[in-house]
């Protein structure tokens, strides 16, 4: 049944990034009207939000663009910092969104951050539970009962991770639209365009938040499904 959900997910996953990609490159065709390259759009949305200690940087990869709390840089790939398109104008805007959720101490993205210490130890944990069953089933000797208790704790907080990922990347998209629409940074063909790019960003997260979901009630039932 695991196999099952595993496979279904990760063709459903395969789906929805290949679109992404595919959505990427396509409003990467088309310049922008305004000529502003995601580097220059990132430093204008954050210098408009009043933000002043936040670095634009490019880094390696494709589709790598992610805001980092710890030194406040906002990380854009190659295609997005160097871009003068509605993709990156939308890539680009989005991750500033995370910028400013974290000058403005935004609830969600602290509960996040919050969570992430305990995340990477549920998953280590889950990891070593689910390795031990595989070599002389539950090798470390504990209870059948008590090793539920570990799976089903250590993925629930996992799953919560993936549940509450989806406000702050959804808010930081809400925060991005409305500034390049009322900044006038797109016209509003190329408003359409990142608003489509960005909901099908989106959809990876709700993709994971829902393998996450289904995988925990697939190990509820397995630990204390047959419990009278």
């Amino acid at each position: 049944m695991i196999i099952l959900i595993f496979i279904f997910f990760a063709a459903l996953g395969f789906i929805v990034s290949n679109r992404l990609k595919s959505k990427f490159k396509k409003y990467s065709q088309t310049s922008l009207k305004a000529n502003l390259s995601g580097k220059e759009i990132a430093e204008l949305m954050l210098a408009d939000s009043g933000i002043y200690d936040v670095q634009v940087v490019s880094v390696e990869g494709q589709l790598t663009d992610h805001y980092n709390p710890m030194n406040k840089t906002v990380n854009l790939s190659p295609d997005v910092y160097y871009g003068r398109n509605a993709a990156a104008a939308a890539v680009s805007a989005h991750e500033c969104g995370h910028a400013i959720q974290h000058a403005r101490s935004y609830t969600w993205l602290n509960f996040r951050s919050a969570m992430v210490p305990v995340q990477n130890a549920s998953a280590k944990i889950l990891n070593i539970v689910l390795i031990a069953s595989l070599f002389g089933g539950f090798a470390l000797g504990l209870p059948y009962e008590f090793i539920g208790y570990i799976v089903v704790g250590s993925y629930s907080v996992m799953t919560l991770f993936t549940l509450v990922t989806l406000p702050v990347e959804f808010d930081a998209s809400a925060r991005a639209l409305a500034w390049v629409k009322q900044r006038n940074v797109v016209t509003a063909d190329e408003y359409a365009m990142s608003k489509d790019a960005l909901k099908w960003a989106a959809m990876t997260y709700v993709v994971a938040a829902l393998a996450s979901l289904v995988t925990l009630a697939y190990y509820i039932m397995v630990f204390f499904g047959n419990r009278d």
